[in-house]
């Protein structure tokens, strides 16, 4: 399982196939270094909806599989989304952000800047 957070750049049209197998891909930019990189992820059979309340330039939360397989001696890999949280305008407050410092044990108990637990 991995995740990778980023802006939602464009959402394709969804796909079936002959067998009845469906799936819709997208591409997620995420800022890595200084040029921003543009990331392909589909959602496949049920996780199509997935897409459905999101649009370009929206910010997202991506979950997903990796999945690779051979075909006439050429090797392919698929980024499998199977989860994605809008980050920007969603009806859930995001957490409070922890600033990282322990909490004393015993009360009077300090803990010194230098004095870090790693």
């Amino acid at each position: 399982m991995f995740e990778i957070t980023g802006t939602i750049k464009k959402i394709f049209d969804e796909q079936t196939f002959g067998s009845g197998f469906n799936k819709r891909e997208f591409v997620l930019t995420i800022e890595s270094g200084r040029f921003p990189q543009d990331i392909k992820f589909e959602c496949v059979k049920d996780k199509v909806s997935l897409l459905a309340s999101l649009n370009p330039g929206d910010k997202a939360k991506v979950f997903f599989d990796l999945r690779g397989r051979e075909w006439k001696e050429n090797y392919y890999v698929n980024l499998n989304a199977w989860k994605i949280e809008r980050l920007d305008g969603a009806s859930e407050a995001a957490p409070p952000e922890d600033d990282g410092a322990p909490l004393p044990e015993e009360p009077g108990e300090t803990i010194k800047g230098d004095d870090v637990p790693f």
